[in-house]
């Protein structure tokens, strides 16, 4: 059976979702190739590239865009300007598409769309666009160095600003780079049911490229497989993708035989996964969640990678459980946050959050801080972390936590690898740069209860 789509077509309704709705682009992406299951690699790999590239890009193309359009960006209709941004996109960055089909085709979808007055406009900027795309004068670092970095790495300067006042102007770049740079896939493997040089031979003979992370043993990066859910290795429950990042944190919650755990914001899930492994089938793992569809996801989880000693349960982290005072030996408190230290991985995250967004974030990650602490044994751990960059919802936040509840930081350089640590490792806590560290943004405290 014959099937006829216009791949461009799917890519404007991609990006209507999320630059003019709620949709994030990860999951968009994903239910569309999901739906689209039955085109070809090629044709699926188009659709991925060209939305993922386009909002990646966004700041750098509708910059683009202005020096040859009279009309600003914003003052254009919505499907007109994304038309031009995919098609600035495939101009820009993608050699394989000749010129002119993708101002043909900019121009037929715009018509499509009954905007048959504003073809000629769309005709006109592409065309444009395509003859003096290599004449464009981009903002200097040296002159500019604000506006350098936002077109360049496509970054609100809102973002960028924060962090050059916390981090320099070179590491900096270093993160917005690692943005944009493809990584492989990490992924932690699970040695109950198969050696760890099985597991590697069998990625192995599946065509897939294996190398060692250089900070914890048992991560891997892979890469070059097709999809993953079809290799053995995932399939058996040998490997679980997980950041190191994510790993880490469980490596300075350090559980103890027997521990009674409670991850109070726990999906996806893998903190909570690597925590019951770690305990070898020993103590309990809760993991918590106020989404009723994640916590579902984590129990598929649980049950594919036959994990005896965990549950996931429906429970909102801001409202107090009274069952579960002083009953956790750990509790991991990963809090909502900005997630602007995994903009690789969800490029949007940097065009939805606002100043005034990150504060509310920072009001309810204290208010879960506060409510979770009770959950912890005198003498109990709790480890504080986020999967961002920036003092306000890290730091900041940690000394509020030190000032209002009776914890104290422990030095976590005995469950590091050298070269993650620091004085701040040895103070307590410890922030993973991208393009830094090989790893996504995190941050990470281990925070001990007084036993008085």
């Amino acid at each position: 059976m014959a099937y006829s789509v216009n791949l461009r077509e799917i890519i404007l309704g991609m990006l209507m979702e999320v630059t003019e709705g709620e949709a994030y682009s990860h999951v968009t992406l994903a239910q569309t190739l999901e739906k689209y299951q039955y085109l070809d690699k090629r044709d699926r790999a188009f659709l991925s590239r060209v939305t993922e590239g386009t909002l990646e890009n966004l700041i750098q193309i509708d910059y683009i865009i202005e020096c040859f359009s009279k009309v600003p960006i914003y003052n254009m209709k919505p499907v007109i300007r994304n038309i031009l941004r995919m098609s600035i996109y495939q101009l820009k960055f993608m050699d394989s598409v000749p010129d002119r089909a993708v101002v043909n085709e900019a121009v037929r979808i715009a018509q499509k769309h009954g905007f048959y007055n504003l073809k000629g406009f769309v005709n006109g900027v592409l065309r444009a666009a395509a003859r003096g795309m290599d004449e464009v004068s981009y903002p200097k670092a040296e002159d500019n160095p604000l506006e350098y970095l936002s077109i360049r790495y496509s970054m609100p300067q809102w973002i960028l600003k924060s962090w050059i006042d916390q981090f320099g102007f070179g590491d900096v770049e270093k993160i917005c780079a690692s943005f944009q740079t493809e990584r492989p896939t990490t992924v932690r493997i699970r040695t109950q049911n198969a050696s760890r040089e099985e597991i590697i031979s069998s990625l192995a003979s599946e065509g897939v490229t294996v190398e060692q992370h250089p900070y914890l043993d048992y991560a891997l990066k892979i890469s070059g497989y097709n999809y993953l859910q079809a290799l053995t290795a995932f399939r058996e429950g040998w490997i679980y993708v997980q950041d190191v990042s994510s790993m880490l944190v469980c490596e300075i919650a350090a559980p103890n035989w027997g521990d009674y755990c409670i991850d109070v914001c726990a999906a996806p899930g893998g903190k909570s996964l690597h925590l019951a492994d770690r305990l070898k089938g020993s103590g309990y793992v809760e993991a918590r969640d106020i989404s009723e569809h994640k916590v579902e996801r984590m129990e598929e989880n649980i049950d594919r990678l036959n994990i005896i000693n965990m549950q996931a349960a429906i429970k909102d982290a801001t409202e107090f459980d009274q069952k579960s005072f002083h009953k956790a030996d750990i509790v991991l408190c990963d809090v909502p946050c900005s997630g602007l230290g995994v903009i690789g991985k969800k490029q949007d995250i940097k065009y939805k959050m606002n100043p005034t967004r990150q504060e509310e974030l920072v009001r309810i990650q204290r208010r879960i801080l506060g409510v979770s602490q009770n959950y912890v044994k005198p003498g109990g751990v709790l480890i504080f972390s986020t999967c961002t960059i920036g003092v306000d919802e890290n730091q900041m936040n940690l000394k509020y936590f030190l000032e209002n509840y009776p914890f104290s930081l422990e030095s976590i350089d005995p469950y590091l690898p050298e070269e993650l640590r620091s004085r701040t490792t040895a103070g307590g806590y410890l922030q993973l740069l991208p393009g830094v560290h090989d790893s996504d943004g995190f941050f990470m405290a281990r925070l001990k209860r007084s036993t008085e």
